[in-house]
């Protein structure tokens, strides 16, 4: 039994304070740590200073989503799999895109491959998250596979997690920021939660400060976010897996002191 903790997206500066001060006490009640490090730089990306605080902090492996390749030097990590255990969205058309869409571990005798994939609503044009997926289930060489599913829209999220119910351990959402409480595992063994949270500064919009948001929504005008500061929470979820199947899932939080 693989006892797997999944933490949603890191949000700039405030996220990786609060993940590298956490992170570690958790570390010793789980087998694996998988963390998704999309807004780890600055909001937007992930950078090489975010990708090894990340990793010292006691992560196994770091996903990523839409902002992926917002900073350069993310490619010579990508490329760097030793060092950097890094999985890119998965379901990008172009052939010769660096990094990995999927990775197996071997995990205390077992093998846990970890994938992330993006959805297509609100989103930019990507393949089909759907048939990408399903290509790669045929192999026979995964293990028990964990699906990070950075996504915009709850419909394509639990419509992707129940076209996988059965096949996969876990399909947990990112890319939202906000944890919903439709925590559960579906009639085939599937973990399923529309999305984690995020990891960053918890008086915020989705890890910005309050001020530009509003005035954006006000104005109906660009206007440039800024990283809120201030107290940061981590959100995550808990799932143990057995042969391929999910046997629980649970919601966690942690909320630093003011």
């Amino acid at each position: 039994m693989l006892r797997v903790l999944f933490v949603g997206d890191v949000y700039g500066q405030p996220g990786r304070r609060v993940l590298s001060a956490h992170l570690p006490t958790l570390r010793p009640d789980f087998d694996f740590i998988i963390v998704n490090g999309e807004n780890a730089a600055g909001g937007f990306g992930l950078h090489r200073e975010a990708a090894e605080a990340i990793l010292k902090a006691g992560a196994d492996c770091i996903t990523l989503g839409n902002h992926a390749w917002h900073h350069k030097d993310v490619y010579a990590l990508m490329l760097d799999e030793a060092l950097y255990p890094l999985v890119r969205p998965l379901n990008v058309s172009d052939p010769g895109t660096p990094g990995m869409g999927w990775r197996t571990f071997e995990v205390g005798g077992e093998r846990l491959t970890v994938v992330n994939v993006l959805g297509r609503v609100f989103m930019e044009a990507v393949a089909n998250p759907f048939l990408a997926l399903d290509e790669l289930l045929l192999r026979p060489d995964l293990g028990s596979v964990f699906v990070d599913l950075h996504a915009e829209a709850t419909s394509e999220k639990a419509a992707l997690a129940w076209h996988l119910d059965g096949r996969v351990a876990a399909v947990i959402g990112t890319h939202t920021h906000v944890p919903t409480a439709d925590t559960r595992i579906l009639p085939g063994g599937t973990a399923f939660q529309t999305d984690a949270g995020f990891t960053g500064p918890t008086n915020s919009i989705i890890g910005a400060d309050p001020a530009a948001p509003i005035q954006k929504f006000l104005t109906e005008r660009p206007h440039r976010f800024a990283v809120a500061g201030g107290p940061a929470e981590l959100n995550g979820v808990i799932v143990q897996i057995e042969g391929g199947k999910a046997l629980s899932i649970e919601r966690y939080r942690y909320v630093e002191e003011a």
